[in-house]
């Protein structure tokens, strides 16, 4: 490896499958989990069963795969607090606003990955559908509202 202005190249790092990088505590990545943890007891309320949560490739992340009525679900979870401790998140910061085209589209993808990764062992479905769930917590973490929309896209 040559060295590029006096430093050796930066080599990348090896970790073993399914190890994952310590996030050092960052509020948002928190936030991000308990929201998640949150849809995914909303979804068993709803009867379905939560096959998968953060399921990771090198493309990016399916928040939660859950089965149930014949369908199989491909969930994205959005997590915002309050601004103010008594109320919503103000209208810029609703969660679900949040999703983008481009993040449905690379779902599609991530979501086509898995189905051919796990082709012998996942669930079979009459339907799959691609459902948004926005979280919204007020300032101590307590659930205010929880929006489900059911086929998103």
């Amino acid at each position: 490896m040559a060295a590029v202005c006096g430093r050796a190249p930066k080599r990348p790092t090896v970790r073993p499958a399914g190890a994952r990088r310590a996030r050092g505590g960052d509020p948002r990545h928190a936030l991000g989990r308990l929201g998640e943890r949150l849809a995914a007891a909303h979804l068993r309320r709803l009867g379905y069963e939560v096959l998968a949560s953060n399921v990771r490739t090198r493309h990016g992340e399916i928040d939660l795969i859950a089965f149930g009525q014949d369908t199989l679900v491909f969930a994205e979870v959005k997590t915002r607090t309050a601004a103010r401790a008594d109320g919503p998140a103000p209208a810029g910061l609703e969660p679900l606003a949040a999703l983008r085209p481009r993040q449905r589209a690379r779902l599609r993808r991530l979501a086509l990955a898995w189905l051919a990764e796990q082709a012998a062992t996942r669930p079979r479905a009459a339907t799959i559908r691609f459902d948004a769930l926005g979280v919204h917590l007020d300032r101590e973490g307590r659930l205010l509202r929880l929006d489900h929309v059911e086929g998103a896209w």
